[in-house]
């Protein structure tokens, strides 16, 4: 007489499947915006290093100077160049003039649209006031008097 046996079929069933895919689809959907967060407010370091670099190189020209260079509003003859830092992937800086020409200015970083960082503007004076100016439309994002946001939703 020949006795036949079953044998224990491995493998994943289909709800077995599911349900990790629905476990994974949870994580996901929790882990992503978390990141994306992460990866923005890493950009938003570059802006804030290259105003505070700047501001030191200007009040170091002041101190030769005693005006601010022509990029901000500077208006003596003959002063010597100065060149403010290059445009990155994330952000612009540009000079302008303050109150009192040659004697205050207002730096400004102002994000690219293609590097992830548009819609933000820094903005730094002569007086060391750090302010954001404006934040990407949509998200938890605002602006704040005094501070570069630099977390969700208006974290300095």
């Amino acid at each position: 007489m020949k006795r036949t046996t079953m044998k224990a079929q491995g493998g994943v069933t289909l709800i077995e499947l599911l349900i990790a895919v629905a476990i994974v689809s949870i994580l996901a959907s929790i882990a992503l915006p978390a990141y994306r967060d992460y990866v923005i407010r890493g950009k938003l370091a570059d802006a804030q290093s290259q105003l505070g670099a700047t501001r030191s190189r200007l009040e170091q020209y002041y101190q030769d100077n005693r005006s601010y260079p022509p990029q901000c509003g500077g208006t003596a003859n003959g002063l010597p160049a100065f060149t403010l830092p290059g445009a990155t992937s994330y952000f612009t800086v540009t000079c302008a003039a303050g109150a009192t020409v040659g004697q205050t200015y207002l730096l400004t970083a102002t994000g690219v649209s293609t590097g992830g960082t548009g819609g933000f503007t820094y903005t730094l004076d002569d007086q060391g006031t750090r302010n954001t100016t404006s934040v990407p439309s949509g998200g938890d994002w605002s602006t704040r008097t005094g501070c570069w946001v630099v977390k969700k939703p208006n974290h300095c």
